[in-house]
């Protein structure tokens, strides 16, 4: 009897398992929105197309922004001991 009860047990948790991967293979087949441009940014002649130009495009974004950051000065604290 516990192994009947077991084996039901197994095969209702590999039933929902299975339910969940199913879902979240077909969120991963939707087509990927293309980027939006940052406020300020130039407008792209044409957005990308495969998800190899969108990366290219996002780590050229966060190159661009940490190139900014570098460059701004870096705020001090005041000295309260003097």
């Amino acid at each position: 009897m516990r192994a009947v009860f077991g084996l039901v047990g197994l095969v209702v948790v590999l039933a929902i398992v299975g339910l969940l991967a199913k879902k979240q293979l077909s969120v991963t087949r939707a087509p990927v929105p293309a980027l939006q441009t940052a406020p300020g940014a130039a407008p792209a002649s044409a957005p990308p197309a495969t998800v190899r130009e969108q990366s290219q495009q996002v780590q050229q974004q966060v190159k661009q922004q940490m190139e900014g950051l570098m460059q701004q000065a870096r705020p001090m604290p005041e000295d309260p001991a003097k």
